[in-house]
């Protein structure tokens, strides 16, 4: 985990930096001049045609390199087999995830071997589930590394805009097919660090409105209890992407932080009829407020926030999005996972895709996206059967570590119904999942039934003494009178991600140790409960 302390200590302190204003920036300023920061990887210039381009990838070098690395990552027995990883070294933050051109786009902060600062790497898909390795797409220089950001499509190109740290927010366009090319508006910061600015420089987003460019940058401001720092995104406006002007904090209304939130990695998009605006902070993890877009004043009016983790976002939990509209009036959404055990070659995952969508004023519908079903295999089903009180019930023909189950479970008059996963003959390794019917917090305002609660459990998860379990991922799930409950469970060598009701989503990192931690069991605590169906497949390889 050190790389991922070493990261964290660079990001924030640019962040603090930026926030204090401090004298140091001259420094940097100063260095900049003095310093090259020419990558050590070797870059290629493309054609402007889709067949061009795809005879030149045919022949590539660092494709070449990529298959020989991926050959090698996968004989490890924890790398997953449908989602997203770097194809050599490790990996951070998904950036710009965009559809240009019938192919979903991401890119991602990627550490090449003989340069390992943060360049963006690239990746492409039909479906936002196979996934095809593309050379790295943007490299350092002027700036010292590339982190995180944002991509907007417009009429006849790409535009990306990131953190490039020591000189500010960084602007590139590419319009090619495959979006190999990118070239550096102005050639360096179009929103540069500066003392004593009234904003901070970090992590920017970009949309575009009534002909004119408006972006984001993450940071906080004093202006929390007692002067402790909050969170506050900050809004620039420009005619042509070159020159950016300052406008003022976009927040109104924020109330649904902690103390410490620094709004990083921030995504601001249209869903439904509201706004969302994902992001991430180094305090409480990944994030999302709803409300609404006053154009009049440009500012975002804050009605509702909620996360996408539920503790800490390390070890092994839910780290920063990536999202774009999906053109349908929803928000696609993919996140990083963080680690919880050191592994050779590679460390982070992608998590899978999340469609977010609105299903009340201030509720989100979270439903997995993309064509998962094609990686479906061996379908098997268990037909409907009482679960008697406070007796574990191991389904014997479910078994894997690559598998998606869909359950329906009436929880009846039983105080917790649990699905475990992963588990192993004895069970002394076990990853549970449990829903605790109307054990959530009361919500007086919409005088709806008491919300239950779902828990993803990793401590049982691996007996590897160099594993780092964490304490259970829980959340509320809002059912309906009468609503029954809905699993649709993701198992992938050392991830699992739970969706309930289209409602919620809970995920964790787990490493199973032992070779037969493959089973699958229900219980019901206190009294019984009724398995409606459930339907178990095998999932095949993105990688094969």
């Amino acid at each position: 985990m050190e790389h991922m302390k070493r990261r964290s200590f660079l990001k924030q302190t640019a962040l603090s930096a930026t926030t204090l204003a401090l004298p140091a920036n001259k420094v940097f300023g100063a260095r900049r001049k003095e310093t090259d920061y020419e990558s050590k990887v070797p870059k290629y210039t493309f054609a402007n045609t889709l067949a061009e381009q795809e005879r030149q990838l045919k022949n590539n070098p660092l494709l070449e390199r990529f298959r020989e690395s991926r050959k090698k990552l996968l004989k490890d027995p924890h790398h997953p087999r449908y989602h997203f990883v770097s194809p050599e070294n490790r990996l951070n933050d998904p950036n710009g995830l965009c559809f240009w051109q019938g192919r979903w786009h991401m890119f991602y902060q990627g550490y090449p071997p003989e340069d390992p600062r943060q360049h963006w790497g690239h990746t492409i898909s039909d479906d936002l589930i196979h996934w095809r390795d593309l050379p790295y797409a943007i490299y350092p220089n002027p700036e010292r590394a590339c982190f995180s950001g944002s991509a907007m499509v417009e009429e006849g190109r790409v535009i990306a805009m990131y953190h490039g740290t020591t000189v500010g927010s960084m602007v590139a366009v590419s319009n090619d097919p495959l979006l190999l090319n990118w070239k550096k508006v102005t050639g360096k910061a179009v929103i540069p660090h500066a003392p004593g600015l009234p904003y901070n420089i970090f992590d920017p987003c970009i949309w575009k409105k009534d002909g004119l460019y408006y972006a984001l940058t993450a940071g906080t401001l004093p202006n929390g209890p007692g002067g402790k720092r909050v969170r506050a995104e900050f809004l620039h406006r420009s005619k042509d992407l070159a020159k950016w002007k300052y406008m003022h904090p976009f927040l109104e209304d924020d109330r649904y932080g902690i103390i410490g939130d620094d709004g990083a990695c921030p995504y601001f998009w249209p869903i439904g009829d509201r706004h969302i605006l994902l992001h991430y902070s180094h305090t409480s993890g990944g994030k999302y407020l709803l409300g609404d877009y006053d154009t009049q004043r440009h500012k975002f009016v804050v009605t509702y926030g909620s996360d996408f983790n539920f503790g800490p976002s390390g070890p092994g939990g839910v780290h920063a999005p990536s999202a774009c509209p999906d053109g349908k009036g929803g928000v696609i959404v993919i996140f990083n996972m963080n680690p919880a055990k050191p592994t050779k070659g590679w460390n982070q995952i992608m998590s899978l895709p999340r469609r977010l969508t609105m299903i009340g004023r201030d509720e989100l519908g979270i439903e997995p996206a993309g064509d998962i079903e094609s990686l479906r295999t061996n379908h098997q089903r268990i037909a409907e059967r009482t679960l008697p009180a406070n007796k574990e019930v191991v389904l014997e023909k479910i078994r894997g570590d690559s598998m998606e189950i869909i359950a329906e479970i009436d929880p009846k008059g039983a105080s917790m119904v649990e699905l475990n996963v992963l588990r192993s003959a004895g069970a002394e390794e076990v990853t549970r999942i449990m829903f605790l019917p109307e054990r959530g917090l009361r919500d007086r305002a919409r005088r709806r039934p008491l919300p239950g609660v779902i828990s993803l459990d990793n401590t049982r998860s691996s007996i590897l003494p160099d594993v780092r379990t964490r304490s259970p991922e829980t959340a509320q799930v809002a059912l309906e009178k009468g609503e029954l409950l809905n699993l649709r469970v993701f198992i992938d060598k050392t991830i699992v991600e739970v969706f309930a009701n289209g409602k919620q989503c809970v995920a964790l990192r787990v490493y199973p140790g032992r070779e037969d931690s493959v089973g699958v069991s229900l219980r019901a605590q206190g009294r019984e409960a009724k398995l409606r169906s459930l339907d178990a497949w095998q999932m095949k390889s993105i990688y094969e």
